[in-house]
């Protein structure tokens, strides 16, 4: 008996994930960053700056809706919060670098600071990499990253892959132990689980909605309605990827990011510590597939997406 899938889940995945019947991707520098558009139709902004740092806004999925909410780049709509002003869209940081507070936007954190682009290109995909210094209060640098952002699309999904590795430039960096960190979204205000109309988180394990929060997973999928349709936000953390499986910041008010470094936090316990420290001219790197999709986790086949994802190799 053969193991292989049946012909037509493959056919299916392959409409979904191949890139082969990827649209036409058109990329235009701007003076606050890059917008990508595909198909001539918008499919997000990399912002140079937000606050204290890099994001990209408006994310638009495979309808055109958008995936992750507006506020604060925008007034709070009907269906969002207007807290937490630092979960802005799209974004990668830490709340705890060498004790400097990158993630929350309160009195002494840090910037991360766009330095340059080093590729922006289209085509059948876009590719997009730049290199950012994060930069203490006191004005003095205390590290740097280098993101390498390539997006997909086709008629049923669109995709961002997000490879950063981070480098410990000036001298001994430590990334603490704390909750608030790190790569990540805020889902669009009707899709999150305690609005009731729907939203639901599952990961690859089975765990729902509040019992999928600090556990570690191979992915995490957040489905919910916009605009009347269904739609999915699922986070995918390759093998490769530093402290693989990672760890997950997700919670039913829309905040959805995956941590290797939260342990304490996440066991609820000090006898855990998951700081992680680069002596001066190491590094490390995390990469991650995050999948707009139709329908929940089923719908969009999210585990066998991760399946083709996790057998592509460490170097793209």
């Amino acid at each position: 008996m053969s193991n292989s899938r049946p012909l037509c889940l493959v056919v299916l995945l392959s409409l979904i994930v191949s890139p082969c019947l990827a649209a036409e991707f058109d990329v235009q520098q701007t003076d606050d960053g890059v917008t990508v558009s595909v198909d001539g139709k918008l499919f997000t902004r990399y912002l140079v700056k937000s606050g204290a740092k890099p994001v990209l806004w408006p994310v638009l999925g495979p309808t055109g809706k958008e995936m992750t909410r507006g506020y604060p780049m925008r007034d709070a709509g009907p269906e969002e919060r207007d807290d937490h002003i630092h979960h802005r869209s799209f974004w990668f940081t830490h709340g705890d670098v060498n004790g400097i507070d990158f993630w929350a936007e309160t009195p002494g954190h840090g910037n991360i600071v766009h330095r340059e682009f080093v590729k922006v290109t289209g085509g059948k995909q876009a590719e997009i990499i730049t290199r950012n210094d994060w930069i203490g209060p006191d004005g003095k640098k205390v590290c740097e990253d280098e993101r390498h952002l390539t997006f997909g699309a086709n008629s049923n999904t669109r995709w961002i892959d997000f490879d950063v590795t981070v480098r410990a430039t000036e001298g001994e960096v430590t990334f603490g132990d704390t909750k608030e960190g790190s790569f990540g979204v805020r889902v669009a205000g009707s899709m999150k689980v305690t609005s009731k109309k729907g939203g639901t988180i599952v990961n690859s394990d089975g765990k729902k909605d509040a019992e999928a929060w600090g556990k570690p997973a191979k992915w995490v999928d957040y489905s919910g309605p916009v605009d009347g349709q269904i739609l999915g936000v699922a986070i995918l953390n390759h093998p490769s990827s530093f402290r693989y499986p990672t760890y997950w910041h997700v919670r039913t008010y829309g905040l959805f990011t995956a941590n290797p470094f939260g342990l304490h936090h996440f066991k609820g316990s000090n006898d855990f510590d998951g700081s992680h420290t680069l002596k001066k001219g190491e590094s490390f790197t995390l990469r991650h597939r995050v999948l707009f999709h139709q329908g929940n986790e089923k719908v969009g086949l999210v585990d066998d997406v991760f399946a083709d994802y996790a057998s592509q190799g460490a170097d793209k």
